[in-house]
């Protein structure tokens, strides 16, 4: 967010947490992406804060973790002294969560990452809530390729590659015709917390619905190998459909993610080798 946004942003949440009688004296800023993510002091309460135009669904978002929880699924819990809801302030959608402090130990095991998605998986394949398709947010992903408003700074031959990746893997995971559920949608390294209550996912607001293995496409590659009954040629298609969707937020005008247009490149150097696909973290990002 620009400086002038994150200041409206966290007076937001701090009238927001005087109103339901959460004490603040320090707010501190833990993220700012996509979503700015602040730490209320000393209530010790995390505040999750979207523009209204943002593209995700703060409700879905809590809704789907309200499930989760009854599941005892490995999800962040939200804030357990006020109610579980969206609340709307000046511009922004803002949701309070719990804070956890994390283990001794924050090197998460392939093997224990493996499972807390297995477990996941299963208690997503428990509820109930309405997600698009990992298809979806693809053709959207092909869209951006395609206008060069999104992304003016493309060479033509990127861009073609990008297009090309997209659509035949797209089509030949679909093809195959593999089990589909509701997936996290994103839960690489920086999507999960080690915790001393075990690791805990957070930020659902890439929820789909596909194959386990599109998942599995944004961990580490040992984490993949751990992962049960996983079809590993699937996995590495869908790790070529998610460095092309990388690839291109970092390529997409306004991308104002850390490692900035250098991963860009890095991500369009990986697509160029082609197969086996690397996983995430085997590239710059």
């Amino acid at each position: 967010m620009k400086a002038t946004d994150v200041r409206r942003a966290i007076a937001a949440v701090k009238l927001i947490a005087s109103d339901l009688d959460l004490p603040v004296d320090d707010a501190i800023v833990l993220s700012d992406s996509n979503r700015l993510v602040i730490r209320l002091m000393p209530c010790d309460t995390v505040a999750r804060v979207t523009p209204l135009t943002h593209f995700a669904s703060a409700e879905q978002e809590v809704e789907l973790v309200k499930q989760l929880a009854q599941t005892d699924s490995p999800v962040a819990p939200l804030e357990p002294r006020v109610e579980p809801r969206v609340f709307v302030r000046d511009g922004f959608k803002i949701t309070l969560w719990a804070h956890l402090e994390p283990a001794q130990s924050r090197v998460l095991p392939p093997a224990e990452y493996a499972q807390a998605l297995a477990g996941l998986h299963a208690g997503l394949r428990r509820i109930e809530v309405a997600t698009p398709h990992f298809m979806d947010r693809v053709a959207a992903t092909q869209r951006d390729v395609a206008n060069r408003d999104v992304t003016p700074d493309l060479a033509d031959t990127d861009r073609a590659l990008l297009a090309n990746t997209l659509h035949e893997l797209g089509r030949s995971i679909v093809s195959r015709r593999g089990a589909v559920q509701v997936l996290h949608g994103e839960p690489h390294p920086m999507n999960i917390l080690t915790t001393k209550d075990g690791p805990l996912f957070i930020d659902f607001e890439n929820t789909a619905r596909g194959p386990v293995e599109y998942d599995l496409a944004w961990v580490p590659t040992e984490v993949s190998r751990h992962y049960p009954n996983a079809d590993q040629d699937v996995v590495d298609e869908c790790r070529g459909v998610v460095l092309a969707i990388v690839a291109t937020h970092r390529w997409s005008l306004g991308d104002q993610h850390p490692s900035g247009r250098e991963s860009g490149v890095a991500f369009l150097r990986a697509l160029r080798d082609g197969p086996p696909w690397p996983a995430l973290d085997d590239v710059v990002w």
